[in-house]
Formats: C-alpha cells, sequence, structure tokens
C-alpha cells in the first residue's frame, strides 16, 4: 500500500509532513469529498471486507467508497503513515426513529493527538451529519462548521456527539413531509468512549451490518458525497441534495425520484462510481437522511 497513491487518490498534493492541525483538515476535506459513504456493494452481490488491504484496493485502486469501517480505517491508516498519533474509536450511533443509541458497536471514528490537544475525525458519517472538520475533544464547546453546529459532551467517560441544525426550505412540495429530512433543529449522532481499538473488534458489526434483516444497509441502498458547498445523496432510487447556508440561517434541499436508466449515470457523474455488477437500487428503511 502507497501513501503516494492514497494522496492522489483523494487530490491531497500538499505537505504529508506538517503534522498539525491544518494538515489533519485538509486530509479529512480532501477525502470526504472523493470517497463516498456507500454500502453498493451490499446490492450488487458483493460484501463489505474490514480487511486494510482490500480496503485499500477497493477505494484507491477502484474509486469506490465504503461505509464507516473502511473508510475511516483508511483514513486511520492514511494518517498513521504521515506520523501522526492516532487511534480508532468505537461509536454507537444514535437511531432517530427509535431513539436511543445502537447496542453495538457499529461505528468506527478516529482520534488523533496534536501537541497537548485531542481531536476527534470522522469521514464517513454521511448526509449533512458529515464533520467538516476534525472537533476538538473538549466538552460542552460548540464547534461552528459549515454543515452546523457540532457539540461534544462527555459524561462519565462516554463522549456524545451531538449537532445544532439550520432550518431547510424544500422547493419540491411533494417532498416537505419526507422521512429523508431531518425533523429537528437539534440532533443527536453518536457517542463513543476514548478506549483504543483494533479493527478485529468490528468484525461482528460489520456481518450484522450486512446481513441483519433490522439492518438499515441490508434494507436500503446509500450512497453519499460531500460537496464544496453541501451534500449529494442517493438514498434507493431518490436522488437529494443539501446546499449549506444558500440564505440565512437556511438550507436548500432538493429531492426528486430518479429513473432506473438515470442510476448508473447518476453515480458516475455525482459519485464518481463505476460499478463492475449490476445495481439494484433498494428503496428499505428510510433511517437515512439528507
Amino acid at each position: 500500500m502507497d501513501i503516494e497513491a492514497y494522496f492522489e487518490r483523494i487530490g491531497y498534493k500538499n505537505s504529508a509532513n506538517k503534522l498539525d492541525l491544518d494538515t489533519l483538515t485538509e486530509v479529512l476535506q480532501h477525502q470526504m469529498r472523493t470517497v463516498p459513504f456507500e454500502n453498493l456493494n451490499m446490492h450488487s452481490g458483493e460484501a463489505m471486507d474490514l480487511g486494510l488491504e482490500t480496503v485499500f484496493d477497493h477505494i484507491v485502486r477502484k474509486k469506490r467508497g465504503g461505509w464507516c469501517l473502511q473508510v475511516n480505517h483508511l483514513l486511520y491508516w492514511a494518517l498513521t503513515k504521515m506520523g501522526f498519533e492516532a487511534a480508532m474509536l468505537g461509536g454507537y450511533v444514535y437511531i432517530d426513529p427509535v431513539n436511543k443509541y445502537s447496542s453495538e458497536m457499529v461505528h468506527l471514528l478516529v482520534q488523533v493527538t496534536i501537541g497537548d490537544r485531542n481531536y476527534v475525525a470522522d469521514a464517513a458519517y454521511g448526509g449533512s451529519l458529515q464533520m467538516w472538520e476534525p472537533l476538538e475533544l473538549v466538552s460542552g464547546k460548540d464547534q461552528p462548521q459549515a454543515p452546523a453546529i457540532f457539540r461534544l459532551t462527555e459524561e462519565n467517560g462516554t463522549w456524545y456527539l451531538d449537532q445544532i441544525r439550520r432550518e431547510q426550505y424544500v422547493p419540491n412540495q411533494e417532498f416537505v413531509n419526507s422521512d429523508l429530512l431531518e425533523k429537528t433543529k437539534y440532533r443527536k449522532i453518536c457517542s463513543f468512549t476514548l478506549k483504543p481499538r483494533t479493527i478485529e473488534e468490528f468484525e461482528y458489526s460489520n456481518t450484522y451490518l450486512q446481513t441483519s434483516p433490522s439492518s438499515v444497509f441490508v434494507n436500503t441502498s446509500f450512497c453519499s458525497l460531500q460537496t464544496t458547498e453541501g451534500v449529494c445523496c442517493l438514498i434507493g432510487s431518490t436522488i437529494a441534495s443539501r446546499k449549506f447556508s444558500y440564505k440565512d440561517n437556511v438550507d436548500l434541499v432538493e429531492i426528486r425520484n430518479a429513473k432506473e436508466e438515470e442510476i448508473e449515470d447518476i453515480l458516475k457523474t455525482a459519485f464518481g462510481i463505476s460499478l463492475e455488477r449490476k445495481f439494484v437500487p433498494k428503496n428499505g428503511n428510510l433511517s437515512f437522511t439528507i
């Protein structure tokens, strides 16, 4: 595995030797704007593997994406290869329809230490819940970013990541009450501890997410990519985008249903993805939001 090939994949051309917050932020932003958060393998008859060699081949050489257990694993590898002090962390995602955090550790995040400060980086949450900059591990501090205001809160060794969102405008009245829309201003995202994890600790979750009838990934195909202005998503056969702050304290959300014959072109033009096998969009459990 070659770090230069990774840099070429994400379009990063600056110094790999400055181990500061600016470099960390730039690497994070380059990766999240070139590597989609997606589970298309599952709906094309292929598996979602965790092995680093396989992930590198899939994302870097084949120019695909993946879910957090793959995409953030690659980010962790790249940061440590560059010389950053980093660790993988295990997270529990907040499941909005049932108002609770997942019972299993299903999310992978990366902790990075720079000097006397600690940060959490995540390149694979998807949709408008995705951070655009590393978050400093400080409890109770509002950290404004382009997508929203993020806030970390620590209670008895557990950290909680929340988001304070803007208003949203949906010009297509057909979708103003869509389940794809976030409904609240305050949004819980995930919880985690600072215990370092190994990728092997996520093997159970990786299998569960691909096989359980209750897994949102089994029931819904999803592809999400951050842009310079916001985020674009293909959820089942619905294409949705959000433009952050298109006017004061308001995001613009555009949603439409795509025709079957459009899907292949949408994947290529919006997400840079060319699939080797036939993809069957699945419009199931709409726990995903834009």
